[in-house]
């Protein structure tokens, strides 16, 4: 296998950019420079930089470059933030980096919240290091009520080119899932849409917080919320970046950002779909470059109380081996899915179905992770790797390509990565190409609900993987099953959004309720204290509840 492993010893190499408000020499590095150079070498400087100036003139088209126009103009400045600075600022309670378990991630949190609570809330795709965590009731056993749109006219829309060409993208799509949390004696809504923007939004009337942060390209990922109390968001963008983004003054601010290209090899493309883990102060994180990477957030404050970071990349490999590439016969091997972890394992698959987990146990004390567990799946496997509470894995896989393994192994599985061996058990999903599962699985008291391509639901025994239950929907259904008090939340790709008693596992899922969103029903719903967020492709983000009141009209980005 080729491992390729990055150290840099400051934050600006590599494709790093960090923005520091206080520190204007790392700001401008360059600046430095120039104040110790003679005369002659200035002069070709100043020419350099006149060149330069016409040089940017001359891009200012480039969505990148618009974004971030559109974010300087979008309210706050630093200087305005520093005169509301009292002269004397307290400094701010630093959260604890020290995790209480002895593992990254412990297998007694399976389910639970993300560790260690600061922030009460759903704060990545699928709530935690293990992808197990759905949210909190009570959920709505009648019909619930749309208590706002956003915006509550037109739609979240932007063009964007996947490979095939330039279109329009509206709403939100895979996996999309909006983080919800607590924070000031308010219920924040955080998420990336497809009109380029990262969008804070107050959950219970659906009205904007802070002004949109704009990137170059479309957002088809979940945020995560910094877990340790940092008022952090961190996202990637079709735009080439994953970004750390402070939501500490009256406008988002951009801390820092690392480029797809700053890590070789490369291969695919410069998305990034995957929700990052913070754990202990690292992020974790695959990118549709296909390389997993971990960075050394260093998170603090300033003096003027103002979060900051000082990233250092400590670790990448690629999603691929040579024996992968052969056998599979394409450079597709993009990681489109949110790592997890268990105990001291990282887990990840890529778009050619090939799984790893790396051992990252000796990670804090300066050694480079191993790889220790590596499977093929034989197809696109996007879905998130999800684990329980005893380390079994549970992946949901494509089947795109119908070749003989991907046959053979099948499309949900169930895998025990101490074994050799690891299968425990699959079930097909082979009906026609494409075919297979694209949402992640949700577990359920002793059962692994999943949804497929073909609009089907289905649930099986975790022990045996005997079928529980089968159900149809309208196709295809991407959007990742929600399961709170007992109640599965599902959408599909006819608009409408459903609500079942799934309680008794032996039985049919009971209707409870469908309420009519309309457009696909691509993106997973976040549910926090009974309410209901999600985003459609027909534009828009709808707050649902329990609650019987007119819909709000809420602000328009």
């Amino acid at each position: 296998m080729s491992l390729v492993v990055q150290e840099f010893a400051h934050p600006w190499h590599a494709g790093f950019d960090t923005t520091t408000p206080d520190d204007h020499f790392s700001r401008f590095p360059a600046y430095a420079v120039l104040v110790k150079l003679n005369r002659t070498t200035l002069a070709a400087i100043g020419i350099f930089l006149v060149c330069g100036a016409a040089l940017l003139a001359s891009v200012q088209s480039d969505p990148v470059q618009q974004a971030v126009a559109a974010n300087q103009e979008s309210g706050e400045t630093e200087a305005a933030d520093a005169v509301e600075t009292p002269a004397n600022p307290e400094e701010p309670t630093q959260p604890s980096l020290v995790n209480d378990s002895p593992y990254w991630s412990d297998p007694a949190n399976v389910g639970k919240p993300y560790p260690p609570g600061e922030v009460p809330g759903l704060l990545t795709f699928r709530g935690n290091p293990t992808r197990t965590y759905y949210g909190t009731g009570p959920v709505p056993r009648t019909q619930p009520q749309q208590s706002w749109r956003y915006p509550a006219e037109g739609g979240l829309c932007g063009i964007s080119n996947d490979g095939s060409g330039a279109k329009s993208w509206c709403g939100t799509g895979w996996t999309g899932q909006p983080a919800v949390f607590e924070r000031d004696g308010r219920t924040w809504l955080v998420f990336g849409a497809y009109d380029y923007g990262v969008h804070f939004l107050d959950a219970d009337t659906g009205e904007q917080l802070l002004p949109t942060f704009k990137t170059g390209d479309i957002i088809k990922g979940s945020v995560t919320i910094d877990p340790d109390g940092y008022p952090i968001v961190y996202t990637g963008s079709r735009d080439n970046y994953l970004r750390a983004i402070a939501f500490d003054g009256r406008k988002p601010r951009e801390l820092w950002k690392l480029s797809a290209d700053a890590v070789s090899p490369i291969k695919w493309n410069n998305d990034w779909d995957g929700s990052p883990l913070i754990i202990d102060d690292y992020l974790f994180e695959g990118g549709e470059n296909s390389q997993f990477h971990i960075v050394k957030l260093n998170r603090g404050y300033n003096k003027a109380g103002r979060v900051t970071v000082d990233p250092e990349l400590v670790f990448n490999t690629p999603s691929w081996d040579d024996e992968l590439l052969s056998k599979f016969g394409s450079d597709q091997v993009s990681i489109e899915n949110s790592v997890a972890i268990y105990e001291d394992t990282v887990y990840f698959a890529n778009s050619a179905g090939l799984v790893q987990g790396w051992d990252l146990s000796g990670l804090t004390q300066g050694q480079q992770p191993k790889r220790a567990f590596r499977f093929w799946t034989g197809d696109d496997t996007d879905a998130s790797v999800v684990i329980d509470e005893l380390g079994f894995l549970y992946i949901g896989s494509q089947f795109e390509k119908g070749n003989e393994r991907s046959r053979k192994i099948g499309q949900m599985m169930k895998l025990d990565p101490n074994k050799k061996n690891p299968v425990v058990w699959s079930a097909d999903d082979q009906g026609g190409i494409p075919s297979g599962i694209w949402g992640t699985p949700a577990l359920h008291g002793d059962t692994v609900i999943f949804d497929t391509n073909g609009g089907e639901v289905v649930a099986l025994d975790r022990d045996s993987g005997d079928e529980r239950w089968r159900m149809q929907l309208a196709g295809p259904t991407w959007q990742s099953p929600v399961v709170v008090d007992d109640v599965l939340i599902i959408g599909d790709c006819g608009g409408d959004l459903h609500g079942y008693d799934i309680a008794d596992s032996n039985s049919d899922p009971k209707k409870l309720w469908k309420v009519k969103l309309g457009g696909c029903i691509e993106s997973t719903p976040a549910v926090w204290d009974g309410g209901i967020y999600l985003g459609t492709r027909n534009g828009a983000v709808y707050g649902l509840s329990a609650e019987t009141t007119s819909p709000s009209e809420a602000s328009a980005p």
